[in-house]
């Protein structure tokens, strides 16, 4: 595991602590927050993360899950997550900040899609350590969305990562399993897959997701924002 070493940019100062108060936001509001997503940086090792406070959350998934369309859809941004042309290639852990009025509250983290056949053995295993590593180590990692296509459901690689989270979620780390696409799923298709998901998810939350109908956007959006904000309320 790498030693996180390298020095951030200077990120601003954290408000003064207040009373905790009731989280409360509406899943517009909460699409507006997610709007205003920046690129921050890349890195393809661990200790080229940038260290700090902000709570982390983490976008991870198969290839071709449909994770970059999700981010861009929770963003309203067309091009802010790279989808590559060739599912599996992109090795890189890119982060965004979240914030209004230029003030950083929250990171999220779009890690690299795996299981792809096409890439090589050696680095699937490399990638596969890299983002184990990841989500065991970061310390600010608060929450985890996985996608997953319903229509092919859980795999092997999705229940091993489920594995190596587990002892953080019982911790109380927040996870949500995203089904997406689910445009393509009859309405009792989409029950069916939810109840499987609950099953498998351990403990996480489930929700469907269609970024064509938008469908669970907003409600999303919302859960993000609870995750970073959980003693927080609007003004």
């Amino acid at each position: 595991m790498h030693a996180m070493t390298s020095t951030p940019a200077a990120q601003p100062s954290p408000p003064e602590a207040t009373a905790p108060k009731p989280t409360t936001i509406t899943p517009a509001l909460a699409l507006g927050w997610m709007h205003t997503a920046k690129f921050l940086t890349t890195a393809a090792q661990l200790h080229q993360l940038p260290s700090y406070d902000l709570p982390e959350i983490a976008f991870v998934g198969r290839s071709n899950a449909g994770k970059s369309t999700c981010i861009n859809t929770l963003t309203q941004q067309n091009q802010l997550a790279f989808a590559s042309k060739k599912p599996g290639r992109t090795q890189h852990i890119n982060l965004f900040s979240l914030g209004k009025h230029q003030i950083h509250d929250a990171v999220l983290a779009d890690l690299p899609g795996y299981g792809y056949a096409a890439v090589a053995r050696q680095e699937k295993l490399r990638w596969q350590q890299v983002m184990a590593n990841y989500l065991v180590s970061r310390t600010n990692l608060k929450g985890i969305v996985m996608l997953c296509d319903p229509r092919h459901g859980l795999t092997e690689l999705d229940d091993a990562l489920l594995e190596v989270i587990r002892p953080r979620v019982e911790e109380g780390l927040k996870f949500l399993v995203l089904l997406t696409k689910a445009d393509k799923l009859t309405r009792s298709e989409g029950a069916k897959a939810l109840s499987i998901a609950r099953l498998q998810a351990g403990g996480g939350e489930t929700m469907l997701f269609s970024a064509l109908k938008k469908q669970g956007v907003g409600e999303v959006a919302q859960l993000i924002w609870q995750w970073t904000h959980p003693t927080a309320s609007v003004e």
